[in-house]
């Protein structure tokens, strides 16, 4: 199909194929935020009834077998990201390139998700911690199945740079209210905890999100006609030599390796959210919920202003600002807890000044890659746009993996959250590396490349 008979995707096909994002976002967020603090318990967690299914304390080198499982599944998937890119981009699929992975992967995504929380023996035991490795694996192949095609598509909805800035919004949203979604777990699960029991609840609140997010993921997968606005014609080009075409791009080199570590930072920050919040702030778990919430609200109200300052301003400079404040963020979170400041005061400070960094960084990351693959296509003739993303995920998950090791290995530094206050501390280090990095990076040269 020839890209002059493809038509613009609407607005209403675009918030079609954002509520898949909220749906998958609300998955990732159970497991991202709530597998650490599910299997490496606090003793409060622990005294509500919740059993120590995983030997406790570092087993090896530091590491403790948590955050070995948690590495592990993040390697995994990121092999798998070029591996199912290269599937996505060759596919030939009268549905279009996209939408057959998609419906195939959301329901094993959901079912698995819930697994993750049913450990088999009801105790500490190896037998878990090897079942909890099996269901992870599954749960970020499934992810990258469904994840990966999904943002290949963002290009093809978003045309031009208006649309594509649109498209990266509706997205960034969708996400924020799917993770804070996965925040309000331990709400839902306290409205069963009276007859059902701490572990009973739990299971059960993961069960009712990940059901919720299966139906979202397949709103966009069965009602958005993929010919009808993106090219179809499958790629030639196998998919690690893909891979390696897609990391000689030097400007996509540069935006990478910010990225990466953008995201070890985030990484690390979001799962130690639980236990900033409960062991540096002393309040309920429940409060999770309520403080990302504000976030969230905080951060929509930015999304107009930021989408009017990308236009005039570029993308670039949004960015690195958000890096430094991100990173100003992480390091106040280190400190929450002192100076005589109640707890719920933290959290407000924390959850209002992160808002706008959340907004930048929401949306328009992806629309710097969608930029990136644009212009690559307009010099080598070659569409691989799922492939861009998947090496963006590819890199950023290794870090995610490194984020999971250092987060539960520094948890265990000192008493009275010590640790906790050091992964912060760290978290505010790599974000601005991040942003530092990020001045390599020639926005002009792209969008002088697109223009023409």
């Amino acid at each position: 199909m020839e890209t002059k008979q493809l038509q613009q995707a609407p607005k209403s096909v675009m918030w079609r194929f954002a509520i898949g994002q909220l749906g998958w976002s609300m998955l990732s967020g159970v497991v991202t935020t709530w597998m650490v603090y599910y299997y490496q318990p606090t003793e409060e967690v622990i005294a509500k009834g919740l059993p120590q299914y995983l030997p406790a304390g570092a087993v090896f080198l530091g590491l403790t077998i948590i955050g070995l499982i948690g590495a592990i599944g993040r390697i995994f998937d990121a092999v798998t990201d070029p591996w199912i890119a290269g599937m996505s981009d060759r596919c030939r699929n009268k549905l279009g390139r996209r939408i057959p992975f998609m419906r195939f992967a959301a329901i094993p995504l959901g079912i698995v998700t819930t697994l993750i929380f049913f450990s088999p023996v009801n105790g500490t035991s190896g037998a878990n911690g090897f079942f909890l490795l099996v269901m992870d694996l599954l749960f970020y192949l499934f992810m990258t199945i469904y994840c990966t095609p999904f943002n290949a598509l963002i290009p093809e909805l978003g045309r031009t740079q208006e649309a594509r800035i649109n498209v990266s919004t509706y997205i960034s949203f969708t996400f924020i209210i799917g993770t804070a979604t996965a925040y309000l777990l331990p709400n839902l699960a306290g409205i069963f905890e009276g007859s059902m029991g701490y572990v009973g609840s739990f299971r059960l609140a993961a069960c009712i999100l990940s059901a919720i997010g299966v139906v979202c993921m397949l709103v966009p997968a069965f009602t958005i006609k993929e010919p009808l606005y993106a090219d179809i014609t499958p790629s030639e080009t196998s998919a690690f030599s893909s891979l390696g075409k897609t990391f000689k791009n030097k400007e996509f080199q540069k935006f990478v390796c910010s990225d990466v570590l953008y995201f070890i930072a985030l990484t690390l920050f979001q799962t130690g959210l639980p236990f900033y919040i409960t062991k540096l702030m002393g309040l309920p778990d429940s409060m999770s919920f309520v403080l990302f919430a504000l976030m969230t609200g905080v951060s929509v109200l930015c999304y107009a202003p930021v989408n009017r300052l990308a236009v005039k301003y570029g993308k670039k400079k949004l960015v690195t600002t958000a890096f430094v404040l991100f990173s100003i963020v992480f390091l106040v979170t280190a400190f929450c807890g002192t100076l005589g400041i109640s707890g719920m005061v933290w959290g407000l400070i924390i959850g209002i000044s992160a808002a706008i960094p959340m907004a930048v960084l929401g949306i328009l990351p992806q629309a710097i890659v969608a930029d990136i693959a644009e212009a690559d296509a307009k010099i080598t003739g070659e569409n691989r746009q799922g492939m861009f993303y998947a090496a963006r995920t590819f890199a950023f998950k290794m870090g995610q993996s490194v984020a999971m090791l250092l987060f539960t290995s520094l948890a265990l530094i000192g008493t009275n959250g010590l640790g906790y206050r050091i992964s912060a501390g760290a978290a505010a280090v790599l974000c601005l590396l991040g942003g530092i990095v990020l001045f390599a990076y020639d926005e002009k040269k792209i969008m002088n490349i697109i223009s023409k």
